[in-house]
């Protein structure tokens, strides 16, 4: 054979390697689905409290989001493992200042979380009795690791990542991004004569801004959770141009975070992702499972122009690499 030949078949021979690389790592890509649990105050429901969300990766990665007060603690029967605990701020809604003793106390509209977590939170519990770590951004770490040891728990398992920065967690890649809220500590989650002075000062502690997550799961799929936030640049810039979010749980409730018109202009304006889970609308917003008119869900969902899925407790959502709902939606 001339050299001339074997140079070019040699060519064919690299070429088609290169695309058996290209179709092999795309299959593996699209492997498997992450599925989301929400984890509500009542079964079935999307209630007024509802934040917690957890993710399973197709490796059995499970992460919890904004366990907040909806969770039962370490022992709820719904939890099962827990690696990971994502924390957006330390508002008691979200970390957990109470908590419910069990599901479907109170109403949806109100329910029942009278359980007091303080001074450690249902989040920094939970991480203790699942020996679980706790992702934070801004200075957020620091404050973790001092309550899991206060807690009996490993200060270790305090992780911090900043924007801009990578973490990776059974394989699961997580990066936080700008929110624009509040992020200050309540007294109540103090102790001594610091927490003294901060009540009567009418003021918090600063742990810095407050952060969303941006998740990549390993068959491909990238969720961005909003946390609470209002409109942002790097919603487009961040979220969208460089991470290319696929899957979003946008915040809805209004006055404390982005309400229904806002966040619709976020999802089809700014990130336009495949799909979207609301999140944080402070209403009993389903009834019976179902949409309740003239609620800020309902409303978000006239508005956006990509599926709408909502998260009703205990209901599994299955979605795959591209950020389709294969499984469990409405």
């Amino acid at each position: 054979m001339s050299t001339r030949s074997t140079r070019r078949s040699n060519g064919f021979v690299a070429a088609a390697a290169c695309l058996i690389s290209i179709f092999s790592a795309s299959v593996l890509a699209d492997d498997g689905v992450v599925t989301v649990t929400p984890l509500g105050s009542h079964d079935g429901e999307f209630c007024g409290r509802d934040r917690a969300l957890i993710f399973e990766d197709p490796n059995g990665t499970r992460i919890l989001y904004d366990a907040g007060r909806t969770v039962a603690g370490p022992d709820d029967p719904r939890l099962g493992n827990i690696d990971v605990l994502l924390v957006s701020h330390m508002h008691g809604d979200h970390v957990g200042d109470r908590r419910i003793a069990k599901v479907n106390q109170g109403s949806c509209g109100a329910p029942d979380t009278s359980v007091a977590t303080l001074p450690q939170s249902n989040t920094v519990d939970i991480a203790v009795g699942k020996g679980a770590k706790i992702v934070t951004g801004s200075e957020m770490p620091a404050f973790f690791a001092a309550k899991l040891k206060s807690a009996g728990g490993d200060p270790a398992n305090s992780m911090l990542v900043r924007f801009g920065a990578e973490v990776q967690v059974g394989e699961v890649a997580m990066t936080t991004v700008p929110a624009v809220h509040s992020n200050g500590v309540a007294p109540s989650f103090l102790t001594g004569p610091l927490a003294e002075h901060l009540k009567a000062a009418g003021v918090g502690a600063s742990v810095g801004p407050p952060t969303g997550y941006v998740l990549t799961f390993t068959n491909g799929l990238v969720v961005y959770l909003s946390g609470d936030t209002g409109i942002t640049a790097e919603q487009e810039l961040v979220v969208r141009d460089h991470y290319g979010a696929e899957l979003v749980v946008m915040n809805i409730g209004d006055t404390y975070t982005t309400g229904p018109k806002e966040a619709a202009y976020v999802i089809n304006d700014l990130i336009k992702p495949k799909a979207v889970i609301a999140s944080h609308a402070n209403e009993a917003a389903t009834s019976g499972g179902d949409v309740i008119e003239g609620t800020r869900t309902a409303r978000f969902r006239e508005m956006v122009q990509v599926p709408v899925h909502v998260p009703l407790s205990g209901r599994n959502m299955a979605f795959d690499g591209k950020g389709l709902c294969t499984d469990g939606c409405d």
